[in-house]
């Protein structure tokens, strides 16, 4: 059989529809559509179109049909923490706002960090779902009858199933991760009303049924949802190709999330004030990480630079700037949304007492190495947590395409660096309903096949 699943990956930036499938043994996957994505002001916020999201899911489906390739099944996996509230005829209630609006500015000191920390393992940062609940209306709280993640609320308009992703809902600091079911504490702490959240969440490749009737006739076919992990993270961390467990991984796009799995969650204060979040995993497993600014940095400043460059020519631009040896802070939050990403970078290195870039070479190469030196950090600081030695550190995602970056990785970390595949979400999406479908067996063997079948790049640390 060479059956054909769909994977939906929703970034920040944009979106694609890949085909998965299983063919001769060879575990394969195929464009089949690219759109734009990106917040807009929506009632004085930063807002993420929903109705244009979906718009973008159909047409891609309706791609697929169109090239006779009709999958089996389909998932949408995205970024974390943010969600929409709608009321039992799944109407949204809310405007679906984005992480990276500021409205939980406010709340952040509300709630004891320590015994958040404890309850949920989840870092602090000012976009968690549970400073955002806070800043929403009571009488809107009270109305809603669902809380729905983003992809959770994809999956409803697909299937007509409400429910909660394991993976995705770990993300927002309400649930427990030795439980991982919602905390009831939090909640309360939050005044967030349980009714948001009626039933336990549900695990990756778990099947939701069919397309609605209405979806299916406007895509032409139907097939089957299934639930990859939906927080584009745990999809991404899926298909890292690791050889054993002494790796550690980096899911390499606008976020860069640097960790490790494990059976179960480290809440030590140690952890806490290092800044590592525990994350819900694949078949329950806890994803040990930190987020780190990534991408995002450079994304910005081609942005300020109206795209004058591709990723590709900025990574050659850094290797000339490569004499500049100073560095910023790529975990502080004063790189979440600045006005300008470059004058905040240079507003970030005075105050430190350093010169500034003497132009772009000079600026790129600073945030590369910035990146690198904060990837070396937690590698370091993830040993020291896990008692772990890691001999290795694995690069799925965009990031994994820029070689200066990943050369300087290897440096920084004294460790082999492995990169590939460059679309590893969308794949680890797709290897979550190839299991479901009893096309692969189990994790394991799609990771055994992703070593032989995709391309990975070997970077080896060079002496200072």
């Amino acid at each position: 059989m060479n059956t054909a699943v769909l994977a939906i990956d929703i970034g920040a930036s944009s979106g694609r529809h890949m085909l998965g499938k299983l063919e001769n043994g060879k575990l394969t996957l195929e464009e089949i559509y690219r759109f734009p994505n990106g917040t807009v002001k929506k009632n004085g916020r930063l807002c993420w179109d929903h109705q244009a999201l979906l718009a973008h899911i159909l047409a891609g489906m309706k791609k697929c049909a169109e090239l006779g390739q009709i999958p089996a099944s389909v998932g949408v996996d995205t970024w974390g923490v943010d969600y929409v509230l709608v009321d039992e005829d799944g109407r949204m209630l809310s405007d679906g706002v984005a992480y990276r609006d500021d409205r939980t500015q406010a709340v952040l000191g509300l709630l004891p960090d320590d015994e958040l920390y404890r309850r949920t393992g989840i870092a602090k940062q000012p976009f968690n779902t549970v400073y955002q609940l806070m800043t929403e209306p009571k009488e809107r709280l009270q109305k809603a009858h669902r809380l729905l993640f983003t992809p959770d609320h994809f999956h409803y308009l697909l299937s007509g199933k409400m429910v909660n992703e394991y993976t995705i809902a770990s993300t927002g600091a309400l649930v427990n991760p030795v439980t991982r079911t919602w905390d009831a504490q939090v909640l309360g702490m939050a005044s967030v009303p349980e009714s948001l959240f009626p039933e336990a969440t549900k695990m990756p490749g778990t099947v939701l049924g069919r397309l609605r009737p209405e979806v299916a006739a406007e895509v032409g076919f139907d097939c089957s949802v299934i639930l990859p992990a939906s927080h584009d993270t745990g999809s991404a961390y899926m298909a890292v190709p690791a050889r054993d467990d002494q790796a550690a991984y980096l899911s390499s796009g606008t976020w860069s999330l640097l960790g490790t799995e494990l059976d179960g969650p480290v809440v030590t204060e140690k952890a806490r004030l290092a800044g590592f979040t525990n994350e819900g995993g694949y078949q329950g497993k806890i994803r040990l990480l930190r987020n780190i600014m990534g991408l995002w940095m450079m994304q910005c400043i081609r942005r300020e630079l109206n795209d004058r460059y591709s990723f590709a020519e900025m990574a050659e631009l850094a290797l000339q700037g490569a004499a500049y040896p100073y560095t910023v802070d790529a975990i502080d939050n004063r790189f979440l949304a600045p006005e300008s990403m470059t004058e905040e970078i240079k507003a970030a290195l005075r105050e430190a007492g350093n010169p500034e870039p003497a132009g772009l070479p000079q600026l790129l190469a600073c945030v590369n190495r910035s990146l690198a030196q904060c990837y070396a950090d937690g590698i370091r600081e993830l040993g020291a947590l896990t008692g772990k030695q890691y001999t290795s550190l694995n690069i799925v995602g965009g990031g994994c395409n820029n070689r200066v970056l990943n050369q300087w990785t290897a440096d920084a970390t004294g460790l082999p660096v492995f990169a590939g595949p460059g679309e590893g979400t969308a794949l680890g999406n797709a290897v979550a309903q190839l299991i479901a479908l009893g096309e692969l067996k189990d994790l394991a063997h799609a990771r055994q096949r992703i070593r032989a079948d995709f391309e990975l790049k070997t970077f080896m640390p060079k002496e200072s």
